[in-house]
């Protein structure tokens, strides 16, 4: 009887403390319960925002809540995600491989000046096989280019050797007589640009093509074919088996390539 008495007299107790006024303090946290209460977990305002929109939108219904059966996975990176990564990867790649193929280029540009002098004051009847034959004493000779105008009293050369040895002894030529001038020879500040050997003759058959053809420019447009022939058979005296005419919409004149039946005729 006496516990049945204390607990009764507990039961009150806690019936008169609910019962009592509660202070501002404790009503203003009874609201905040209440609104945390309200709150959706699975709105879009708590959905992450590392989510692209397009990807979220696909999981909320009409009303504007998450699907219950998904919840975005912390730290699961997208197709994007991947997509943009390989795609970065690939183009640190190439920009490496283009920077290592730059450097390799630099290098081997520089090989080739060290390699390379240039010559002046060379006579116009001087051929390149005849000055090449003049610097094959000093190494080996890989080519030998003449510039300038075929018509001028002078030109200029470069000859580029097998090392740099021979651009070296080269230099030693310089005052040397070639034809009725001597000629100088000082270190070049560039490289002979080299020939695309698909351009080249590939076998006997074209070399010797090539010994019988001539090319021509300043044609003026008006003139055809017919009398471009017409006139390097009568000038020449020598038959033109093949001639092509070229020209396009932004030049004034047109360009020929004349193939004559034999090499004598361009004499």
């Amino acid at each position: 009887m006496a516990a049945v008495a204390e607990v009764s007299g507990e039961a009150a107790a806690a019936n008169n403390m609910d019962s009592r006024p509660k202070s501002e303090s404790e009503l203003n946290v009874q609201k905040l319960v209440d609104m945390f209460k309200k709150l959706n977990p699975l709105a879009k305002e708590f959905f992450p925002s590392s989510y692209s929109h397009h990807q979220s939108n696909n999981h909320y219904h009409n009303n504007g809540q998450l699907s219950p059966n998904f919840f975005p996975t912390a730290n699961k990176p997208s197709s994007n995600d991947n997509f943009s990564t390989n795609r970065r990867r690939r183009n640190n790649y190439n920009q490496g491989r283009r920077r290592s193929n730059a450097r390799a280029f630099k290098a081997q540009r520089e090989d080739s000046i060290r390699r390379t002098v240039y010559v002046s004051d060379i006579d116009q009847h001087v051929t390149e096989e005849r000055l090449a034959a003049l610097f094959s004493s000093c190494g080996q000779v890989n080519d030998c280019r003449i510039c300038g105008d075929p018509h001028s009293v002078l030109r200029f050369a470069f000859v580029e050797f097998s090392d740099e040895h021979g651009a070296r002894a080269a230099l030693n030529l310089g005052g040397t007589m070639l034809g009725y001038y001597p000629v100088r020879v000082l270190p070049s500040k560039t490289a002979i640009l080299p020939v695309n050997p698909t351009f080249l003759p590939r076998s006997e058959d074209e070399r010797e093509m090539c010994a019988r053809t001539v090319y021509c420019t300043n044609i003026d447009k008006k003139v055809s074919q017919a009398e471009v022939k017409n006139f390097f058979e009568s000038a020449c005296g020598g038959e033109v088996t093949r001639l092509r005419l070229l020209g396009d919409h932004v030049h004034s004149t047109r360009i020929a390539f004349v193939e004559f039946a034999i090499k004598g005729a361009l004499a």
